[in-house]
């Protein structure tokens, strides 16, 4: 079977998952292509605040305004997604009204930008990889719901939970089957 992976999909990690970066997350796919995927890790906030390191993007950052870990690739790097109603030529596009936005520019140089969300790197896979990865059992590719984006305190259970297939059997899966 083939998933379909669309930017603006939700990826959530299998109980297979047993890297650290990746154990029980919920990823917003920003972009997939045949150049590989790019997403965020929409789950693990931190205690930084925005203003700490993007004091004119405070005031833009959806509460709470904390830096996110978006993934273990250029953990140093700000990535932010946001939503509103910008021209694609000032954003890259994910869904419409959701896409990434330059942390470069000014946010009074974004009419319409309703809020970002502020995350410490990514998660990238090369071409392929990510498609193999599903294969082998490492994700589930489900459908976003509106707000899943903003969401630092979306629940890995409870994602899984709302699905309508036998997905929703993985929501009570121990964190260690060992201990069950």
């Amino acid at each position: 079977m083939v998933a379909v992976i669309a930017n603006g999909s939700l990826l959530v990690a299998t109980p297979t998952i047993v890297d650290p970066n990746f154990i029980r997350t919920v990823i917003l796919i920003c972009r997939h292509d045949d150049d590989g995927a790019l997403g965020v890790v929409l789950n693990r906030p931190s205690s930084t605040p925005v203003g700490a390191f993007l004091p004119a993007w405070e005031n833009k950052a959806k509460d709470p305004a904390l830096i996110g870990y978006g993934g273990p690739v250029e953990p140093e790097a700000a990535i932010a997604v946001g939503a509103g109603d910008v021209s694609d030529d000032m954003w890259t596009p994910i869904v419409p009204g959701i896409g990434l936005v330059d942390l470069h520019l000014d946010p009074g140089d974004l009419p319409g930008l309703e809020w970002v969300r502020v995350f410490a790197g990514y998660a990238g896979w090369g071409p392929g990889q990510l498609d193999d990865e599903i294969d082998d059992a490492g994700w589930f590719v489900i459908d976003r719901e509106p707000g899943d984006e903003s969401n630092f305190e979306l629940d890995w259970s409870a994602v899984l939970r709302r699905q309508p297939s036998d997905v929703a059997l993985f929501a009570d899966f121990p964190p260690d089957p060992t201990l069950n």
